[in-house]
């Protein structure tokens, strides 16, 4: 009489294998930056716009006789950059103010 020897089950346990992730997968492209943008309005004298610069983001007078040029002939200028949280509280300060402002994301940079 012939006997099949009969294999006990294997249990075969492996190492988890851990997964490799491309450099392209896990890069993350660096957000960019916030911007607080000044538009030009038909009531504020340009000295008051030039004043405010000075006061709120302690510009020096010639930037912010600079900014206050941009946003009178060029209907805008971007006066602050940073995180959005930032941008939300100069542009709410603009308002304060009693400035146009508004802020967004700067997608050129």
């Amino acid at each position: 009489m012939i006997t099949a020897a009969v294999a006990a089950p294997v249990s075969a346990t492996t190492a988890p294998v851990k997964e490799r992730q491309s450099h392209a997968e896990t890069s993350v492209e660096p957000e960019h930056p916030w911007v607080t943008i000044v538009w030009n309005d038909p009531v504020n004298l340009m000295s008051y716009v030039t004043y405010v610069f000075q006061t709120y983001f302690n510009y020096p007078k010639a930037k912010a006789e600079k900014l206050m040029r941009q946003v009178h002939n060029e209907g805008k200028a971007v006066v602050s950059s940073g995180t959005r949280e930032e941008m939300e509280r100069d542009t709410e300060a603009m308002h304060g103010y009693g400035l146009w402002a508004t802020f967004m994301q700067d997608k050129s940079g």
